[in-house]
């Protein structure tokens, strides 16, 4: 892959690291002194089902920075874009739809096959 199309992918993949730090922020300012008194069960059983979910969408949101972190390092490294089972190259078209993958579309498809069936 040629310079230009790494520091595009190294854009876009900052950004989205930038923006999910910022949304995380936002939610521990949030979620820090909003305890409120509920005398009602019902307002704090909704309470704590909308913040259960919120961190639930936090928690995967985690995991994608950590999978972004690694995609950056991969550019550094000059092997994003490289397939890690096969070694082959991982077509632009599939890194436009997630920049964080690290395989190629058909070891994809074969790791998602042997999960069908239980073998991994």
């Amino acid at each position: 892959m040629d310079e230009e199309r790494l520091q595009y992918f190294k854009a876009i993949l900052t950004e989205q690291l930038k923006s999910l730090i910022e949304e995380a922020a936002r939610t521990v300012n949030d979620m820090t002194g909003t305890e409120g008194d509920f005398p009602d069960p019902t307002d704090r059983a909704s309470l704590e089902s909308d913040r259960n979910f919120l961190l639930r969408i936090r928690d995967r949101e985690r995991k994608l920075i950590t999978k972004i972190k690694e995609a950056l390092e991969r550019i550094e490294e000059g092997t994003f874009g490289i397939c890690e089972r096969c070694g082959g190259e991982i077509s632009e078209k599939r890194l436009e739809a997630r920049p964080v993958t690290t395989l190629c579309i058909k070891c994809k498809q074969e790791q998602e096959e042997l999960e069908k069936r239980g073998l991994r």
